[in-house]
């Protein structure tokens, strides 16, 4: 099985960007896209269904803002739209997708770049999205937890980690947070197959960053440790450019 996580920073900006174009050459399962932005009814979906996929979207009340959507070569065969908290669900942050006895999460955390207010929201969301992701695993337990999680885990995920220590997205308690996740039976899969490789998934629009590579890894597949096994490889795919974020790779063996 192969799948891309994506943040597409607006899925109507990157079809205009060639989208479905670079979809068009390659040959993946599923594709899980985060900030879609928009609500099914406004996007023309034929090329995606030309190609074989059908989909489920998880919109944001919000116009323009947030939604998760995953569009999939193989029908699932439970499909779940949110995490049964409000709060998170009325911003179309977590889709859940079951294939057989895999579940798949395509999730948007919030970013907290916004202040103070958005930040509290951010950890509130981390500790209650841990505790879901725990909670599930107790009935689901083979889970594959994609997308943005707007955090770099560890100084190699982050082209100045010494400038950007007290910038969101890198804070002490965030990293805390990820080392938890991943001390609780998940594993990061790109860094489980490259622990040593520098690689991003985002860059800043300003003073060139894509270009000068000065990026953060913020976009994740995370797997449970029982995976592992089955896990073939992880990687960006920094040279599709369609948004400021590039896709995560991940190939799985059924």
């Amino acid at each position: 099985m192969q799948l891309i996580s994506y943040n597409l920073n607006g899925i109507r900006a990157a079809i205009r960007n060639g989208l479905t174009n670079w979809l068009a050459q390659e040959q993946f399962d599923i594709l899980c896209f985060q900030e879609v932005k928009a609500t099914a009814d406004v996007v023309d979906l034929s090329v995606f269904e030309q190609l074989g996929y059908q989909y489920h979207w998880h919109a944001a009340e919000k116009k323009g803002y947030s939604g998760v959507a995953t569009f999939s070569k193989i029908k699932p065969t439970n499909v779940v739209m949110g995490c049964g908290l409000a709060v998170y669900d009325c911003e179309g942050r977590i889709l859940r997708t079951d294939f057989g006895d895999l579940t798949l999460l395509n999730c948007y955390f919030p970013s907290g770049t916004s202040g103070e207010v958005r930040q509290g929201v951010k950890m509130e969301f981390l500790r209650d999205f841990y505790d879901y992701v725990q909670e599930l695993r107790k009935s689901r337990p083979k889970i594959i937890v994609v997308g943005d999680y707007n955090i770099a885990h560890n100084a190699i995920d982050i082209h100045d980690p010494v400038r950007n220590k007290n910038t969101t997205g890198f804070l002490p308690e965030e990293r805390a947070w990820m080392d938890r996740w991943f001390e609780s039976g998940i594993t990061d899969s790109f860094r489980y197959k490259h622990p040593d490789d520098v690689a991003y998934s985002w860059w800043s629009y300003r003073a060139g960053a894509r270009n000068n590579n000065k990026g953060w890894r913020i976009d994740y597949a995370s797997v449970t440790n029982n995976l592992l096994d089955q896990l073939i490889d992880c990687q960006m795919l920094p040279d599709a450019v369609h948004a400021d974020h590039c896709p995560v790779w991940l190939s799985i063996a059924p």
